[in-house]
Order: structure tokens, then C-alpha cells, then sequence
């Protein structure tokens, strides 16, 4: 596997941005940024899997979060407020009445200290205190490796010197038929998931899980994504589609929550996490987005399988804690095997 790296752009505060190829030898390629840590593209068998822009002011305009890694806490937090060691924090609101993804300007939108380490490229940075309304000072990395065997696979490691929040992701939108290349409905997907977590009007979860049994959310066994996402069902119509957290089986342990595979080109991702949860998002929400190579981006153009801590964990002691100790190390690792 080698790794080089070519000049993308530059912010308009002067700050250069650089773009990391990483190829394995069966000419699989993953290009990075280190701006946002952006996955901008990912290429087998030939096939650029990953919705994204050419250039680097597209994605400074853009809200959609491309192939970024978003946090300091992915996904919503009702109301942006919460409370940690008897203090109320009140966070940056920036999807209506809640704080979405880390907020105005979260992870998404840093330029990162980014080095190559062998066959992994390393990506860090230092969250200050009080970015966004989180308490204490957050160092945080990401690592990115492409394995001769297909496997994107990336690391998430922080540390914090007070008690915090930490959820990571990346918010990839996937396509296996190619970037560009339509809707990604005819996908067949499966979710190693019994229950997802129950949302409001707001797509924020209410506390309370739902068995996917017998509900357009049941991707136990294997089924186009477009089979059911037009039933008449709260969960669908608030979200505009598939927007909604699955609890997966492994629960906290390294396994496989999810494939899917593309319709037209029977290329198969299969992802693996040690996240207790997944939000299954069908892009419900683009229209018309010029993308890569002249492509146009429209809803349902992607999936995206977003390996998580369940959404506004911090407000429902039922759910598995995204609170981050003070001096306590994290560590999680997500997978995505090409076949």
C-alpha cells in the first residue's frame, strides 16, 4: 500500500489544503483531505463508490457533510442542551430547535494535522475548550489504512483533560453502482438489527426502541432499500425516508452490522463496528447538488451507514453513555470490506 499526497486548495484564510491518495496493490484507491477529514473518493474495481465535489470551496459551501468525519458528537442533541456533572451546557443550534453534527463549525470544518505513519495516514487535532459549547480540551486522531484484502478501515482515538461528549463518524453517502450514477433505491441491504431507536417530528429519538418486525425498518434479511421507503409510517415521513438509528446486535462488540450490495454491479460493502448503533440515512434531502465529474446529486442518490453512539444519548440514561471521562482513552474502529 502506498500513500501520496498532491495540493487540493486553499481556505480563504490562506490555510492550504492537501489531498492523500493511499492505493493498495490491487488498485483500490481512497482519497483523503485533511481538511474535515473528508473521504472524497473511494474506487474499486474501478468504481468511485463515494458522493463528493472536484474542489475545495464546493465543500466549504456545502452542508451535506460529504465523506467527513463529523463530531465532537455525530448526529442530533435535542435542544443542544445537556447536563454533565451538575452543569448545564447549551450547545450551538444549528438543525432548527437542536445541534446537528458538532454544530456550526465542527469537526467537518478544521484543517487537520495529517502525516503519513507507514501504511496508515494520521489525522489530529486539538478541540479547545468551550468549541461549540463542549467542556474540556479534546485531542483527537483518525486513522485511515486501506488493506490489501479491500478493507477501508478507520480508527477513532481521543482524550480529553475534563469530562466530555465524544460520538464520531463518518458521514460517507455511498453509492455502489458508481458516484453520479442514480438512485441507490435498487441496493439490497442487510442491518444486523432487531430495533431501531423511536424518533419525533424532529428525526430525535424519544427514548422508547421499536422492534423492526413487521415495519419498513425489518433489513434483517436481505431487501432493496426502495422496497418499503415509501410506506406510511411516522418514522418514514418524518424523516423523508430512512433517517433513523439502528441497534445493532453486536452491542459495543466488533462485528458486522450491515451489507449492501449495488444492484447494477454486484459490488458488496460490508461494514463492521464496534458502535452499539448505525443511522441509516437514504439522503432524503439533496436536490440538484453538482457533484463530481459533472454528476448531479438528487434524493435517494445514497445511502449512508453512519457506525455511531445512539443520538441524543446524553439526554436518555437508557442508552449506552457517549460521555468521555476525564483522562480516559477512546478508541473505536469501523470497517468498510469491498467483495
Amino acid at each position: 500500500m502506498t500513500i501520496r499526497k498532491e495540493a487540493f486548495g486553499e481556505l480563504p484564510d490562506g490555510q492550504k489544503v492537501t489531498e492523500y491518495i493511499l492505493t493498495n496493490s490491487r488498485g483500490t484507491e481512497a482519497r483523503i483531505l485533511d481538511y474535515g477529514c473528508i473521504l472524497r473518493s473511494l474506487t474499486v474495481l474501478g468504481i468511485d463508490v463515494v458522493l463528493g465535489f472536484d474542489t475545495l470551496a464546493e465543500y466549504v459551501a456545502d452542508g451535506s457533510h460529504f465523506g467527513a468525519v463529523v463530531g465532537r458528537v455525530a448526529n442530533r442533541i435535542s435542544e443542544g442542551r445537556f447536563h454533565l456533572n451538575h452543569i448545564e451546557y447549551q450547545l450551538a443550534l444549528n438543525d432548527g430547535p437542536n445541534h446537528l453534527h458538532g454544530g456550526i463549525k465542527g469537526f467537518d470544518r478544521y484543517v487537520w494535522e495529517a502525516f503519513a505513519d507507514g501504511e496508515q495516514l494520521v489525522l489530529s487535532r486539538t478541540s479547545p475548550e468551550g468549541e461549540e459549547g463542549y467542556p474540556g480540551t479534546l485531542q483527537v486522531q483518525v486513522t485511515y489504512e486501506l488493506t490489501e484484502q479491500n478493507a477501508l478501515r478507520i480508527t477513532y482515538e481521543a482524550v480529553s483533560d475534563a469530562d466530555t461528549l465524544l460520538n464520531l463518524t463518518n458521514h460517507a453517502y455511498f453509492n455502489l453502482n458508481g458516484q453520479g450514477s442514480g438512485t441507490a433505491t435498487g441496493h439490497v441491504l442487510q442491518i444486523h438489527a432487531n430495533e431501531v431507536t423511536e424518533n419525533d417530528f424532529c428525526c430525535v429519538p424519544t427514548g422508547r426502541f421499536l422492534l423492526v418486525e413487521g415495519t419498513p425498518f425489518d433489513f434483517r434479511n436481505p431487501c432493496r432499500i426502495g422496497q418499503r421507503i415509501e410506506d406510511e409510517h411516522p418514522q418514514i415521513e418524518y424523516g423523508k425516508g430512512y433517517d433513523i438509528n439502528f441497534v445493532l446486535d453486536g452491542k459495543g462488540s466488533f462485528a458486522r452490522a450491515a451489507t449492501v450490495i449495488g444492484d447494477r454491479t454486484g459490488l458488496s460493502m460490508a461494514v463492521y463496528t464496534d458502535q452499539p448503533g448505525m443511522q441509516l440515512y437514504t439522503a432524503n434531502h439533496m436536490d440538484g447538488i453538482p457533484g463530481k465529474g459533472g454528476a448531479v446529486y438528487n434524493a435517494r442518490d445514497a445511502v449512508c451507514l453512519e457506525t455511531q453512539g445512539f443520538p441524543d444519548a446524553v439526554n436518555h440514561p437508557e442508552f449506552p453513555s457517549v460521555v468521555l471521562q476525564g483522562g480516559e482513552p477512546f478508541r473505536s474502529v469501523t470497517e468498510y470490506r469491498f467483495g
